[in-house]
């Protein structure tokens, strides 16, 4: 079983994330994303996946757009120097107008240039969207190649025209987490069995978006089971056919090599 985004480098599991990690593998977790959202938080999902056997990503997230830095691409670069293949992909990035933490524009600006540099290294992408997607539709149709590139949707909770545009346009695959077990998540559940077991990946987002029966608590890894055993009643399927799927496609959009974590 695959957690395809974490942010196990939190300082909310820096007083048990080796219990945390150990709690996952007794639940079956093979893999593990741990997904940057600056520079320097990027840096230190690096250092934590470095410890702990896990995969990593590198990215600004919306909410940091207006601190990134002029020279993305340098800062990526040094990080893929030191840290090599454990960093699979870049993000998280996109556009996030709910909160609006970062200028529309810079958002856009910002994430137009992680597009261009994911391209150019031809690495897949994790995107974040939140209230915003005409202009992140805009900004894929203007940026993303669908035939040379790869990415996920990350924590998708949008409706059946949406899923569908991302994964028939851009062939994406959408990241679920808890909120597709939440009583209310009725348009989401239909947006998932539209697009199909082969077009979502698992993940947690933890410490944030806990599934039942945990929503509230602090979310970790462990719980991306949960996740899994939902989707498992949803398409009406064992729980072993969800992981092989879903742990496929995970492979497949971001070439994950590394095995279970480990403390």
């Amino acid at each position: 079983m695959i957690d395809t985004h974490a942010h196990v480098h939190d300082r909310k599991f820096d007083a048990d994330r080796e219990a945390m990690l150990a709690r996952a593998r007794e639940r079956g977790v093979d893999a593990v994303v741990t997904v940057g959202c600056d520079v320097e938080d990027s840096r230190r999902a690096c250092e934590v996946a470095e410890k702990y056997g896990l995969a990593a990503t590198v990215g600004i997230h919306p909410h940091e757009a207006k601190d990134a830095p002029a020279d993305l691409a340098a800062a990526f670069d040094a990080l893929r120097a030191r840290y090599g293949a454990r960093i699979v992909a870049v993000g998280e990035t996109g556009l996030d107008y709910y909160y609006d933490h970062s200028p529309r524009d810079v958002q856009r600006d910002v994430f137009a240039r992680q597009l261009a540099y994911a391209r150019a290294r031809a690495l897949p992408l994790v995107f974040h969207q939140r209230d915003a997607h005409d202009d992140f539709v805009a900004a894929l149709r203007d940026g993303y190649d669908p035939r040379a590139q790869r990415g996920i949707v990350h924590c998708f909770t949008g409706d059946d025209a949406q899923a569908r545009t991302f994964v028939d346009e851009f062939g994406l695959v959408l990241g679920i987490g808890g909120v597709v077990t939440f009583k209310t998540a009725h348009s989401l559940r239909e947006a998932v069995q539209a697009v199909g077991l082969d077009a979502i990946v698992l993940e947690t987002d933890c410490p944030y978006l806990a599934p039942a029966p945990n929503r509230g608590k602090r979310n970790e890894v462990a719980f991306v089971a949960d996740t899994a055993r939902a989707l498992a009643e949803l398409f009406n399927t064992g729980l072993a056919e969800i992981v092989a799927r879903t742990d496929a496609t995970a492979r497949r959009i971001l070439g994950l090599g590394i095995a279970a974590p480990t403390p």
